[in-house]
């Protein structure tokens, strides 16, 4: 592909984060012509806890990162906090590695699309998807915008043809929104930031999650706070709470993000200047409509591909980056199979998960139940597998079980099921 010239490919994945990088890469190495385009110029920056969970360890082990993995810090597992309790609670294992991680996603992100590069993708970056052109098999092409050449201010616009088409461009999703997808707030989504702070702890075997997340006024919040480890004298710190339409999260952020580090300042060694804070809304839960149509398909974060109990995504986003890549190989018609394909993964959990988070918004739930659960043992284990997205298909264990069943009856009773 010359750019600057027509441009055609196989495969157009618009969105360069873990999801369309993985497309990018799971596609090239199927044999497929992929090109890979971003609107930002990498590396870049992107609102997230940085935080890699067994999941996301397993996946990106898929890919063959490892060892690249290993030189990062590892984490045994998460370390709750809240109501007058601390609890250890190491990594299950099982059908998933036992280990996670944490990788800042300026340095994860543009590793992932080299890696996708590598496997045989070509990459634009700095290059806006502006409109699409429709024809009678779907999106016959996509419309581009980028700063023009040389030191003039202006844009310049080029088009891609492509028989198939990828779209991976985050939780706004502007093209998703061209393409007819829309997100449905009555159910549970989330507000979150994140900041880097310097730390004693930076090496910490385990990631630290503060379930009992108060303003400064002492009132008690539905959310979460977290701290990170990333090695190298640095955490990912960071805030986020939950809403919906009905009851919806009139919280600044970042003031609050800067209280819950003042708060954990002495217990984790943390320096006094928060640096490169960031806030994001989240659709959740597989709460978005008009995902796919028959030859394009969203995937990660654009199609709501986050756990409403901990806001995890990039897992997701690997997850259906390699399924959606799978599905290019073959002549599907994406409108039917992909909204299919991601339910019967993801609707069971999504559901169940998106009803038990949206009862955390509830005032009086957490006061009442928050003590409770974190003094049971049962409880607080069943909570690391889901809250951690650690139910797979392949397990079958008591807690595994549950949730299944927890998430059909769920589903059933859904007015709007995922991804609907």
């Amino acid at each position: 592909m010359k750019v600057g010239g027509p441009l055609q490919t196989d495969v157009l994945v618009v969105g360069a984060g873990p999801a369309g990088s993985a497309a990018a890469a799971w596609a090239a190495r199927a044999g497929l012509e992929v090109l890979l385009v971003d609107a930002a110029v990498f590396p870049r920056d992107k609102t997230c806890g940085d935080g890699l969970t067994p999941r996301a360890i397993g996946e990106l082990s898929k890919l063959g990162l490892t060892d690249w993995l290993r030189a990062h810090v590892s984490s045994q597992g998460l370390r709750l906090h809240g109501f007058g309790q601390t609890r250890q609670l190491p990594w299950p294992g099982g059908n998933l590695p036992d280990w996670g991680s944490a990788v800042a996603r300026t340095e994860l992100d543009d590793h992932l699309r080299s890696i996708a590069i590598k496997s045989g993708a070509q990459a634009i970056d700095g290059a806006r998807a502006v409109d699409v052109r429709l024809g009678s098999r779907g999106v016959e092409a996509v419309i581009f915008e980028r700063a023009a050449s040389g030191k003039s201010a202006s844009r310049e616009r080029f088009e891609v043809s492509c028989k198939r088409l990828v779209v991976a461009d985050g939780v706004r999703s502007p093209l998703g929104k061209l393409l007819g997808r829309e997100w449905h707030r009555e159910t549970v989504y989330g507000v979150a930031g994140r900041c880097y702070v310097d730390s004693t702890c930076s090496d910490d075997p385990w990631i630290s999650s503060h379930l009992e997340l108060r303003d400064e006024q002492a009132n008690l919040l539905s959310g979460y706070g977290w701290i990170f480890p990333l090695g190298g004298g640095q955490v990912n710190l960071g805030v986020g709470t939950l809403a919906t339409a009905k009851r919806p999260a009139n919280i600044a952020i970042k003031p609050l993000m800067s209280f819950y580090a003042s708060q954990r300042r002495a217990d984790f060694g943390l320096g006094p200047e928060l640096r490169m804070p960031t806030s994001a809304l989240l659709p959740m839960g597989g709460a978005v409509s008009g995902i796919a149509g028959a030859n394009w398909a969203i995937i990660g974060d654009a199609a709501g591909c986050v756990n409403p109990l901990n806001g995890e995504g990039i897992d997701y986003g690997l997850e259906t980056g390699r399924f959606i890549a799978e599905l290019m190989v073959e002549d599907h018609d994406l409108e039917r199979v992909w909204p299919a394909l991601l339910t019967r993964h993801y609707g069971e959990a999504f559901s169940i998960a998106r009803r038990l988070a949206g009862l955390l918004t509830v005032p009086r739930f957490l006061p009442a139940f928050g003590p409770i659960g974190m003094r049971s043992d049962f409880v607080m284990t069943l909570a690391v597998r889901w809250m951690g997205n650690l139910v797979t298909d392949e397990d079958r264990d008591r807690a595994a079980r549950i949730w299944r069943w927890a998430g059909r009856r769920s589903l059933s009773l859904d007015h709007r099921p995922p991804f609907s």
